[in-house]
């Protein structure tokens, strides 16, 4: 059996300033056959899966493609999708035959003049291929479920927990499903249900932990392949934005639509209860100075894992304005005030004027002198089996407050990000940090207190307000009642 497998992925935000090209992907992973590290990030991981099966399972021959991932950020420039598109195709091409073609991609991915990155891939990969070639690929949950990728496609499956801990389970999943639809041992069936909804739906709280565990229980029927809840992605302007429900089942194409309606219905009753509290500036400092351990604040909407520059000050503002201390920032995206730092080498004391460089909504820049801490080229953070790359950073320090400076946009995963600038985390009264909520598992440990910030931008966090223009159907909460319409 001859399996090719290779990744394209990115998440866009079509309302961000930060445009991407193909140097964002250079910049954050590129891979060409051969040439695949032995860990995954979080959207390759399908190769190395595949590698794992075919480790023991003699009959597999994996062919690798090209595995590339950029950043979160704005509209991808059309030339570097087809280019890196096309690169994949030729690949495959030049692989045929083969039995199987399974893809690492995100689901939430759009270009100038494609709406639907992953469906355009998926729609040209059958075109080569031919309808007897399993084609499967895992997805983000933050992603768009389009008629295209299902038409296209025989098994999508898309991480359950939100932080997205399980991607290699998922990865493995689908390996172990592709094997045996070309054994014919089973007859993936695929089908979806319109929640009608837009929400941010985290697994590490109720409701959302305790449907995950339902899901999983239901995958044990031996007709139930695989189950999927696709969040949805609230910053794409796209015709297909919002949840869906997707249920694999074993030829029993009724049975999966009524699961999948079923759970679907149940997802849309939680809408408005899945977030954990959002405290406003004010109160989560407030709550911080009262905490006698280490307090974990989460800038929800300056989150570069949402597409945004992650270069927000607004928070530490107001942490200057209280004059606390002992305090560590991890991080501020700013590549100038970085190579600055680097220019004037560790130990100096310069003047430096840092963040809130992106966009009207991330604050004012800070002006401080500083203390050049520590420098480091390359730092990397960790999170689950993957190595996320930060960039050359630089550790500044001025009025009992350090702050990271990094040069790869990526958000707060892990407290190993801390670690790799010599800062102990858990020694801190304050960590202010820039994640939704894939920083969870790991910063909650060491936690007396984990806030959610709600400090207004500049991420579109108001379907209300983010004024789509290609949204496709009413969904809620722009609409109360969207199934009555």
């Amino acid at each position: 059996m001859r399996i090719f497998t290779a990744s394209l992925a990115t998440e866009t935000n079509t309302f961000s300033p930060m445009y991407t090209d193909v140097h964002s992907f250079y910049q954050s992973f590129y891979a060409p056959p051969g040439q695949h590290p032995d860990t995954p990030t979080l959207c390759s991981a399908p190769l190395i899966a595949c590698r794992e099966y075919a480790s023991s399972n003699a009959n597999i021959e994996v062919i690798e493609g090209s595995c590339s991932w950029a950043e979160p950020g704005g509209l991808l420039n059309r030339q570097s999708y087809e280019q890196l598109r096309d690169e994949i195709l030729l690949q495959l091409r030049q692989a045929m035959p083969v039995q199987a073609v399974l893809l690492g991609l995100h689901g939430a991915m759009v270009a100038q003049g494609y709406d639907d990155c992953e469906g355009d891939l998926l729609t040209r990969v059958r075109e080569i291929t031919g309808p007897g070639v399993f084609i499967g690929a895992t997805l983000d949950p933050h992603s768009h479920l389009t008629p295209d990728r299902l038409k296209a496609s025989d098994v999508l499956i898309a991480f359950k927990e939100f932080p997205h801990l399980d991607f290699m389970q998922c990865a493995r999943d689908l390996v172990r499903l592709a094997v045996a639809a070309v054994q014919r041992e089973v007859k993936p069936s695929m089908s979806s249900f319109d929640c009608r909804m837009i929400d941010v739906l985290p697994t590490s709280h109720e409701p959302m932990k305790s449907f995950i565990t339902k899901i999983r229980q239901l995958e044990q029927q031996p007709s139930v392949l695989s189950i999927s809840v696709i969040h949805g992605f609230m910053a794409g302007d796209v015709p297909y934005m919002g949840t869906q429900l997707l249920v694999v089942t074993d030829n029993e194409p009724e049975l999966g639509q009524q699961l999948a309606k079923q759970l679907g219905l149940e997802l849309f009753s939680f809408r408005g209860r899945t977030l954990p509290r959002f405290d406003s500036i004010e109160t989560a400092l407030t709550l911080a100075v009262q905490s006698k351990g280490t307090t974990v604040l989460a800038d929800v909407w300056d989150n570069p894992g949402g597409g945004v520059a992650g270069d927000g000050t607004l928070i530490l503002q107001q942490i200057l304005a209280r004059k606390l201390t002992n305090v560590a920032v991890g991080t501020i995206w700013d590549p100038m005030a970085v190579k600055l730092c680097f220019a004037a080498g560790e130990g100096a004391r310069i003047s430096l004027r840092f963040g809130g460089k992106s966009c009207a909504t991330a604050g004012e820049p800070i002006d401080k002198v500083v203390q050049v801490v520590r420098l480091k080229a390359n730092a990397e953070q960790q999170f689950a089996d993957s190595s996320v790359p930060m960039g050359d950073c630089a550790l500044i320090k001025f009025d009992g407050i350090d702050v990271i400076l990094n040069t790869n946009r990526c958000q707060s995963f892990d407290p190993s990000l801390f670690r790799a600038l010599g800062i102990a985390p858990e020694e801190r009264s304050l960590l202010l940090i820039k994640s939704t909520n894939h920083f969870y598992q790991g910063f909650a440990p060491l936690a007396a207190q984990v806030l959610y910030v709600d400090a207004g931008a500049p991420y579109p966090s108001d379907p209300k307000r983010n004024g789509y223009r290609h949204l496709t159907r009413p969904i809620w909460p722009i609409v109360e009642e969207p199934f009555a319409l």
